[in-house]
């Protein structure tokens, strides 16, 4: 059942279009990921979801709800944590979530999402006074303080140091335990391979390619390398008379084996069953950063 539909959305701000016929669809309880890299439509994408810009184009629906007519509505189903949230310097952690709390017809036990956060230590301590990952804990906290069905999480790590960007993945992980739908606005390869179930890579304003991690990965390169120095010379012709094996390369002492399916199994036995061993083997594949380049013919950063 889908909790989030959007068709062919459409957002221009004078002669630029950013956002040009985005479509996708959230199913309850997953993290669905928007990839892209800076400018490429995800915040204004979200946005238009979160009902805070209004779209010249496309229709958009939240638990059956539309953002532009329900506003009020929407806000006590979805929550959000902005790409930039500030609190008042002097504002302590408990203050913010009793106030927040008060916005909701049936608020979430603050005190306990501050628990499941790690952050009940520091009710009484100033805003100012949180470290970046404290004020990032902070914010999906009072993204989460009204029992959302929904919560938006965009560029949630940008700025951690990779602990604390480490931290706030297991974070996400057991917010959906919770039963929460999460759409995840992220440019980290990484954070988007870890966490979602799904993923929309958005570029230019379009949406280039939809699937899962592996799905994006193996619509680009199926393939794998296996890459190892034997131990004794090796008849290639062994190697690529496996079904597996595509091409076998020589790179100075190590050998290349290219193939798909079970091809580490399949490599293995035969070097075994020939008395070789593979030092310093190591497997290779594609990537969701090679997906990437290979949709949208560039990096994430470019």
């Amino acid at each position: 059942m889908a909790i989030i539909e959007v068709e062919d959305l459409v957002k221009r701000y004078g002669d630029h279009t950013a956002v040009d016929g985005v479509g996708f669809a959230v199913e309850q309880g997953e993290i669905f990921g928007i990839l892209g890299p800076n400018g490429a439509g995800k915040t204004t994408t979200v946005e238009c979801v979160e009902g805070l810009r209004v779209p010249d184009g496309g229709t958009i629906r939240v638990c059956g709800i539309d953002p532009r007519s329900e506003t009020g509505e929407l806000r006590q189903l979805l929550g959000a944590q902005l790409q930039e949230s500030e609190l008042p310097d002097k504002l302590k952690v408990g203050e913010a979530m009793e106030l927040y709390g008060s916005f909701y017809r049936e608020p979430a036990d603050w005190r306990e999402l501050l628990g499941i956060l790690d952050l009940t230590d520091k009710i009484g301590t100033q805003f100012r006074r949180l470290s970046g990952g404290q004020k990032q804990r902070l914010s999906i906290a009072l993204a989460l303080i009204g029992n959302p069905r929904v919560a938006v999480l965009d560029e949630l790590t940008t700025g951690l140091d990779p602990q604390a960007r480490r931290d706030a993945w297991g974070l996400i992980e057991r917010v959906r335990d919770r039963g929460v739908t999460i759409l995840l606005v992220t440019h980290f390869m990484e954070e988007a391979e870890r966490l979602c179930d799904r993923i929309a890579v958005i570029d230019s304003g379009r949406v280039v390619a939809l699937d899962t991690p592996a799905g994006l990965v193996a619509g680009v390169d199926d393939r794998q390398r296996i890459r190892f120095r034997p131990s004794a010379p090796l008849d290639h012709s062994v190697l690529t008379a496996l079904p597996e094996v595509a091409s076998v390369d020589r790179a100075g002492d190590q050998l290349v084996v290219t193939g798909t399916g079970d091809l580490l199994l399949a490599v293995t036995t035969v070097l075994a069953r020939n008395q070789v061993t593979a030092a310093g083997l190591r497997v290779e594949q594609a990537s969701l950063d090679d997906a990437f380049v290979a949709l949208t013919g560039r990096t994430i950063d470019s």
